[in-house]
């Protein structure tokens, strides 16, 4: 089996885990998910204004007192971090690891950027434009000895997807492996939500001020079993992995690029102390498409709550969405009144309700 590590969930994720997954047990490779939609838009922005950012900084910094450790073990870094520019990334790698005197071969991956086709897929005006992208430029760059892969938007699985394609040597048409893994990637992906961070009994998880972030253990047919480092906070139970396999779940088929992982043939079962057994996944072959994300720059948008205290709240409500609608309409604008005070209040926060209002200027469409 291939032993594959989380250390980050989304950018701005807890910095030292780099250093704790590296240091806390043996690992074949790390891996780090820094991308979501909204990170894409932050992306794009700090891209319009510096042509050689557009990546996660944060994995670069993490990198400082972390790459020699990686060297020194044999453990292989897969990240997303690369954003809307991973070559930018993958040479600022390079130069890393030249100042540090660490001999690491780094890789890059692309073809998910379509800004430059942005006209001709009738996108519009768009700040970025991304493709979901899978496993196998990962696959290949590992095949070709490289120690860091860096991606742009790829799909979170893939991270780990990759590296157990590569190591495998699974064919593209090897279905059922590659679900099992897209199901393990699919745990990694969110680090420690996996440990407890995303269980609704968060009273029965030790420790959850430092949970540790998940391993994934994957075999030569795809299944796996999911762990953690020894030592470290949370708890890895079949509930825990349930509960982060539900996570933006829709419907028992998970279309990927590589595969549609059928998740109602999942299989879970306990293997162990922190230990739990993924197995039984069946797999079925890719949509022909595969789902892109676009980011514009939407308007702007603000929002400021009244505090209402004492009696006539409605009638006080009333009075100040009117002298705000008077002045600057209706249009985008959203308003929520929680009543939150009480009857007989000896404080004045507890005799105050609070009204939210929202506006949204979108004329930067038009």
């Amino acid at each position: 089996m291939i032993r594959i590590g989380n250390a980050s969930g989304f950018y701005g994720d807890r910095f030292s885990a780099v250093h704790e997954m590296l240091t806390g047990g043996p690992l074949d490779v790390l891996t780090g998910d820094y991308l979501a939609e909204l990170t894409m838009l932050i992306l794009g922005r700090d891209l319009r204004e510096d042509p050689k950012s557009g990546y996660a900084k944060t994995f670069l910094r993490q990198l400082e007192d972390t790459l020699g450790l990686a060297a020194e073990n044999g453990v292989k870094i897969v990240t997303n971090a690369g954003g809307l520019n991973p070559g930018a990334l993958a040479e600022a790698v390079r130069s890393l690891a030249g100042r540090l005197g660490v001999p690491v071969r780094v890789a890059h991956v692309e073809g998910d950027d379509l800004r430059g086709r942005a006209e001709e897929l009738g996108f519009g005006t768009i700040l970025a434009a991304n493709a979901y992208l899978g496993c196998w430029g990962i696959a290949a760059a590992l095949d070709a000895g490289a120690d860091v892969v860096i991606t742009g938007r790829v799909t979170d699985a893939s991270l780990v997807v990759g590296p157990a394609a590569a190591h495998h040597r699974w064919g593209y048409e090897q279905w059922d492996a590659l679900a099992g893994a897209t199901v393990a990637g699919h745990v990694l992906e969110c680090g420690a939500q996996a440990t407890g961070g995303n269980f609704a009994f968060f009273t029965e998880v030790p420790d959850l001020v430092h949970a540790g972030f998940p391993i994934a253990e994957v075999y030569e047919d795809g299944s796996s079993v999911i762990t953690k480092h020894p030592g470290t906070g949370g708890m890895v139970t079949v509930e825990t992995v349930t509960a982060q396999l539900l996570y933006e779940i829709s419907g028992p088929d998970y279309l990927g690029p590589d595969v549609v992982t059928r998740f109602d043939t999942i299989r879970l079962g306990r293997d162990g102390e922190d230990r739990v057994r993924i197995s039984g996944v069946l797999g079925l072959p890719p949509p022909p498409e595969v789902k892109v994300c676009l980011n514009r720059l939407g308007g702007f948008r603000n929002s400021m709550t009244f505090v209402l205290c004492g009696p006539r709240v409605e009638g006080k409500a009333a009075l100040v969405r009117h002298q705000l609608t008077e002045r600057i309409g209706t249009e985008g604008v959203t308003w929520s009144l929680a009543r939150t005070e009480r009857i007989g209040a000896r404080t004045q926060e507890a005799a105050s309700a609070l009204l939210h209002v929202t506006i949204k200027d979108l004329s930067v469409f038009e």
